[in-house]
């Protein structure tokens, strides 16, 4: 018989929450057994937290993760599933690099009205 895990073990060993593990499970991530009110995950299960934790941390929403776990196919490889992830990772990395150029503009902007707020305080006038 395979290893499987409650809920308290999941949440323990990932670092999350209880009511993570069944907020995903309500979004249709995630399908444990029932044997009367407890939850038992299997390991497939403990390899999709995984996944959509590693998918939050480097940014993609959680309709994101879902799909990417959705393209696994054991019996016909995972070729989609990386194609798609890869597609993912370079839309992100644009993303990110925009959000850069983005910050970038700002601190410039912040800059110039921090000169003009200390060349209008050394000279003595009041308005900005």
């Amino acid at each position: 018989m395979s290893e499987t895990y409650s809920i308290s073990d999941l949440a323990r060993e990932l670092d999350i929450t209880t009511r993570a593990i069944r907020f995903y499970e309500e979004q249709g991530m995630l399908s444990p057994e029932r044997r009367g009110q407890e939850r038992i995950y299997s390991p497939r299960d403990k390899v999709t937290l995984k996944l959509i934790l590693r998918g939050k941390r480097i940014g993609f929403s959680l309709a994101e993760c879902k799909e990417l776990i959705e393209l696994y196919d054991p019996s016909h490889g995972n070729r989609k599933q990386l194609e798609t992830f890869l597609h993912k990772i370079s839309q992100r990395r644009q993303q990110l690099a925009q959000q850069l150029l983005d910050i970038q503009q700002m601190q410039l902007e912040l800059d110039t009205a921090e000169e003009r707020c200390l060349a209008a305080l050394a000279g003595g006038q009041t308005s900005a």
